[in-house]
Formats: C-alpha cells, structure tokens, sequence
C-alpha cells in the first residue's frame, strides 16, 4: 500500500505525508465528517 501512495503522489507532485493528508480530508469531507471551512473574512477597506 505505500508503494502505491508513494507513486500516486509522485504523480501528483506531492510528498507521502502531504498525499496522505489528502485522501483522509477527501474521505472525511464525502462522508460527511469535516466541518465546512469557515468562509475569508471580507476586507471592508477595498
């Protein structure tokens, strides 16, 4: 299983942590698990 993580992200030109990161907030984000991100405040001074 590493082997194949360690090629997905030299594919993605990711590191192994950085892929691994990836796939865990994309699993948790589909199983409905992960907080949505809190919006950018708005800069009132544009």
């Amino acid at each position: 299983m590493l082997e194949a993580v360690q090629r997905w992200s030299e594919d993605e030109l990711r590191s192994v942590n950085a892929q691994i990161e990836y796939l865990l907030r994309d699993a948790l984000r589909k199983a409905g698990r992960l907080k949505p991100a809190k919006p950018d405040p708005v800069d009132d001074d544009e």
